[in-house]
């Protein structure tokens, strides 16, 4: 195994003060523009503006919205110091155009990586895309009006170096 696998996190991925619950957006970009400025305001990301200009273009380049309501914004960038997670849970009613073919989302989880972490955002992405195909873990996330609860569902699933 390689060592890079066994890396362990020294902060966690998302905390609550990353957690937006109720939230009401725009558009996508105004999604992700809330969800920066948390991580931004965490210094998570040193850059805000620059920050979300990988996450634009990569969001133009291809659509990142995942079956069951779900938006998945993501960038690697040089203006993020660690893997972070942000997370938004729209207001009930509201709902954001993220591109997936069944709809629009009500759950967005912006993924901040370092540039040179290519394995790790690859990693990430794919392990929270299999959360996020589960049912019964989306349901959790909206239904948990706690942003204490979600952070833990986040990092609980993302536990994934020690295998």
């Amino acid at each position: 195994m390689a060592p890079d696998s066994l890396k362990r996190y020294d902060t966690e991925l998302t905390t609550p003060d990353l957690v937006i619950l109720e939230m009401e957006a725009e558009s996508r970009e105004d999604a992700s523009a809330q969800l920066a400025k948390r991580l931004f305001d965490s210094g998570r990301v040193t850059d805000l503006d620059g920050f979300l200009r990988h996450v634009n273009a990569r969001e133009h380049q291809l659509a990142t919205g995942l079956p069951g309501g779900i938006g998945l914004p993501h960038a690697r960038s040089d203006y993020v110091k660690e893997t972070s997670i942000a997370v938004g849970i729209t207001k009930f009613g509201h709902s954001l155009d993220f591109g997936a073919m069944d709809g629009p989302a009500t759950v967005i989880l912006l993924i901040a990586t370092p540039a040179g972490s290519f394995s790790e955002h690859l990693e990430v992405l794919a392990t929270l895309a299999r959360s996020l195909s589960k049912e019964n873990f989306r349901e959790s996330l909206r239904r948990a009006h706690d942003a204490e609860v979600i952070a833990e569902l986040i990092n609980s699933t993302l536990v994934f170096f020690d295998h």
